[in-house]
């Protein structure tokens, strides 16, 4: 909810900010764009060569046509009129072969620039930590990816080619004006300060404007993904016509923001037409006023009109490139904002690669508090836990919602970091050891097994990707996955959609189960791995459990009381401390907090 001081203080301040933060980051968006054209340095410096022969051959025919004209009025005809003729075709010629060049070269280095900048924002995503996805959503990440990046395209390929060569015709054709005829070029370039004013105009309303249409096309893209994803939700709730609602009520938000750019197009442009018409109506005027005192000569204002046309021309299409940069550095501010994110879990510089573990895990005076948006801290909700687990021990975390038992999962696969204490592995703490060995031998099984659109080969070998197929199949009979898989049209190879689809949640857990069971990991997450899974299915994978449990170190968040019995430690979390911790029977009979859970459970 926005806060709104009286007078609008708070609003112009909020405006100014984004304006001069806006200029502040010019360099910055140029030296994004700049880094990545550098690896085609030589194809760039031949596009501007082939811009700048095109551009000079466009300038030429005005003047040609002048000496033509006024040959023609002093009678001299003959073999200069012959060179002028050929000097016509030269340059079109050359104004077309160079502009194809340039137009080729611009284009080739342009999309490649973007394909560099896709890649290196989705590498950047990779690196981001787990925080940053919380915080934000799916929908707008995606509208970084793609809407934002195809909007630079049109900068890129079309854009610094127009901006460069309107910016050449326009100084070429005041010089060259001058150069004719002075007291002419300052009557017709008196118009000038009058375009300037519009223009600032013009930039400081449309580049907020064009800020918003970004945002809320984020905004539209992000509703948009989240209510294709949660379709099922959303028609079992019969919330389609509320769903239906707040999409219409975002898209006309997006509808007003461009409305506001439609608004001033409608008047800027119009008026950058009518300075044009008063510029060439000045050139008739004054430039025939002096043709009849015999001060200029017809081709030389014949040649002011038609560069006075040539003046214009460029000015329009830089008035109109305005829109393209707006939307463009718009969007590139956006993307920027998306690679200045730093990780918020780093390597340090001493970090080295975890060595092979046996598995023992202890939590020392852990303490923790989710990060909040601005660098903030939030409460705290873990204190001062203290945990020895034995390699090779199953421990199961459990308690009510919100004691703790996921916190403690994310912080061992160092998603997060404890705002005090440590973790160690085999009395390596984690803090000492870069992520990638960390997670080699870690593997994680999340209440709703996560499948990617690919086979389901693809997806159980996601943890080993060299697998062997004979690899996989075992892996899939031995947590019971693989007569549901020959039951499928194609087996293994069967395409499985968009988050595996065509699954039931249970056989989506067992793909899950396999997944985890190939890649082999010296401790295992298990968080509500079977929460998702019928009574048939869990007796089915009851004894692959024991064996994906067997010899490794592995923390099981449950409620069902089979996986908890079986545990060889059970430790009881109740607001963010160990309460109790011990094997079923002695958690029993202490009557403590267990006992009450264990109740619950068994009623249940």
């Amino acid at each position: 909810m926005r806060v709104h001081q009286p007078g609008g203080h708070l609003m112009r301040q909020r405006d100014a900010e984004v304006e001069d933060w806006s200029w502040g980051t010019t360099r910055r968006r140029l030296g994004v764009l700049w880094r990545l054209a550098r690896r085609y340095r030589a194809r760039t410096f031949f596009s501007g060569f082939s811009l700048l022969t095109a551009t000079a051959a466009a300038l030429a025919p005005p003047f040609l046509a002048k000496l033509a004209l006024d040959d023609a009025r002093s009678h001299h005809t003959g073999s200069r009129l012959v060179v002028i003729i050929v000097a016509f075709v030269v340059a079109g010629l050359a104004n077309w072969g160079m502009t194809y060049v340039e137009t080729y070269m611009t284009g080739w280095v342009g999309e490649r620039i973007l394909a560099d900048l896709r890649t290196q924002l989705f590498g950047h995503l990779q690196r981001l930590s787990l925080g940053f996805y919380e915080r934000n959503r799916a929908g707008v990440l995606i509208s970084r990816m793609t809407n934002d990046v195809e909007a630079i395209d049109q900068l890129v390929t079309d854009g610094v080619t127009t901006l460069a060569q309107s910016t050449l015709l326009l100084g070429g054709t005041a010089v060259l004006l001058v150069v004719l005829d002075w007291r002419l070029a300052l009557a017709t370039l008196a118009v000038i300060p009058f375009m300037s004013v519009a223009s600032a105009l013009f930039r400081s309303r449309s580049a907020r404007a064009y800020a918003q249409v970004r945002e809320r096309l984020g905004l539209v893209t992000a509703t948009l993904a989240e209510d294709i994803a949660g379709m099922r939700m959303v028609q079992a709730f019969t919330r389609e016509e509320l769903a239906t609602e707040n999409f219409r009520t975002v898209a006309r938000r997006y509808r007003d923001s461009n409305m506001q750019t439609v608004i001033l197009n409608g008047v800027y442009f119009p008026f950058v037409s009518f300075l044009a018409t008063l510029a060439l109506a000045v050139v008739l005027g004054y430039g025939g006023h002096l043709y009849f005192q015999h001060t200029i000569t017809l081709g030389t204002l014949f040649a002011f009109m038609l560069y006075v046309n040539n003046f214009f021309d460029p000015v329009q299409q830089l008035s109109q490139l305005y829109n393209t940069f707006l939307s463009a550095t718009a969007a590139l501010d956006k993307i920027i904002g998306v690679l200045d994110e730093q990780p918020e879990i780093v390597d340090g510089p001493g970090a080295k690669p975890l060595a092979q573990i046996e598995g023992r895990v202890r939590f020392e005076q852990v303490r923790f508090a989710y990060g909040l948006r601005g660098g903030e801290t939030g409460e705290e909700v873990l204190h001062g836990i203290d945990l020895d687990v034995p390699a090779g021990t199953t421990v199961a975390l459990v308690g009510h919602t919100g004691a703790g038992k996921s916190t403690i999962a994310k912080l061992l696969a160092r998603f997060y970091e404890p705002t005090s204490g440590r973790i160690t592995i085999d009395g390596v703490d984690l803090n000492d050891v870069t992520q990638e060995s960390l997670r080699h031998q870690l593997g994680i099984v999340p209440q709703e097994g996560f499948l990617f659109a690919g086979t389901v080969a693809e997806n159980i070998a996601f943890g080993r990707p060299g697998a062997r197929p004979e690899d996989v199949v075992r892996a899939a009979q031995t947590v019971g996955a693989h007569e549901f898989i020959l039951r499928l049209e194609d087996g293994y190879e069967t395409q499985l959609g968009e988050r595996g689809s065509r699954l039931s949640l249970g056989q989506r857990q067992l793909v899950a189960f396999a997944r985890a069971l190939l890649a082999d990991p010296r401790i295992l997450i298990l968080d509500e791995a079977t929460s998702s899974v019928d009574i048939g299915t869990e007796r089915t994978i009851e004894q692959a459990l024991r064996t994906l449990l067997s010899d490794r170190t592995s923390f099981v968040i449950a409620h069902r009381l089979s996986t908890i019995r079986d545990a060889d430690l059970i430790v009881v979390l109740e607001h963010g401390k160990v309460i109790e911790q011990g094997s079923h029977e002695e958690l029993l009979a202490r009557q403590g907090l267990y006992t009450s859970l264990y109740g619950d459970w068994a009623a249940a």
